[in-house]
């Protein structure tokens, strides 16, 4: 019973969504104006084998990344959000868990700018939602799961990013993601994930351990970057980290100077990106 409340609440949920609103490019008839499944599995970045299963009532125990992810996908509302995880059998996250909701509010400012390469990432850098621009830009993190969203393990442990670093910029820019992670540590202590993530970077990466038993200190400034790109080559953006307050959440935001080369390469990965991405 409880499998097929989540379900019918989810699909329910999908109909009220229109793929405009979740600032997809559609095409063609169709036939029911809410997402796809196949659309709400990219939006939460699981399969859409899965969110069949789950709407059919064929999937149990769905985790807390799984249903924050499709919350989100969803747009639900902070009651909606709560409702959806007791469906699942789980409690709610509280205040001592690193904040993953995205308010109506941070969601209208992302539809603004749905032609900017915009990501929003949680407190202990790990990815929320990335628009289509930014995957283009930075590669398509839809299939990414577990720690591989998390921005500091991906540097220190996993394959890093197409931007590039000098000696300078590099130290400064592992700086700041290590002072950031200990300083969210410091602010939730009872967020297991992230306890885990800590203990994970620390075994597995010298330089994390190092940083972090320094006590290194560092932020996030505004920051020219290059992006090595595989189909248009080299595009220098600005580079803008917002916190927004009371939530926790970091949008990141790549900005070109107009009129320039590297803002005409941008539209022109962009496109090409979003094709790619909705097929």
């Amino acid at each position: 019973m409880a499998e097929a409340e989540f379900g019918q609440a989810v699909h329910r949920w999908r109909d009220r969504v229109s793929p405009e609103a979740a600032g997809l490019t559609i095409g063609g008839h169709r036939r029911a104006p809410g997402l796809r499944r196949e659309e709400l599995a990219m939006l939460a970045g699981i399969s859409a084998d899965y969110v069949t299963r789950l709407e059919q009532g064929r999937a149990a125990n769905p985790s807390t990344q799984v249903v924050e992810s499709l919350a989100r996908a969803l747009r639900l509302s902070a009651t909606e959000r709560e409702h959806l995880f007791r469906l699942a059998g789980l409690v709610p996250p509280g205040a001592d868990t690193v904040p993953a909701y995205l308010s109506a509010s941070v969601q209208r400012l992302l539809d603004r700018l749905a032609g900017t390469p915009v990501a929003v990432y949680d407190a202990s850098w790990t990815l929320l939602t990335a628009n289509p621009p930014y995957a283009a830009l930075m590669g398509d993190p839809s299939d990414w799961r577990g720690n591989a969203r998390n921005g500091v393990w991906r540097h220190f442990l996993g394959p890093g990013t197409r931007a590039r670093h000098t000696p300078e910029s590099l130290r400064l820019f592992e700086s700041a993601l290590v002072s950031d992670l200990r300083a969210a540590a410091g602010r939730y202590p009872a967020d297991r994930r992230l306890r885990r993530l800590v203990a994970e970077l620390r075994a597995g990466s010298e330089r994390f351990a190092e940083l972090w038993d320094s006590g290194t200190v560092g932020r996030h400034e505004a920051a020219r970057k290059t992006i090595d790109h595989p189909q248009v080559g080299a595009v220098t953006l600005d580079c803008d980290v917002l916190t927004v307050a009371g939530s926790d959440l970091r949008i990141m935001i790549y900005t070109a100077e107009p009129g320039t080369e590297d803002a005409e390469r941008l539209a022109l990965l962009t496109v090409l990106g979003t094709q790619t991405l909705v097929g």
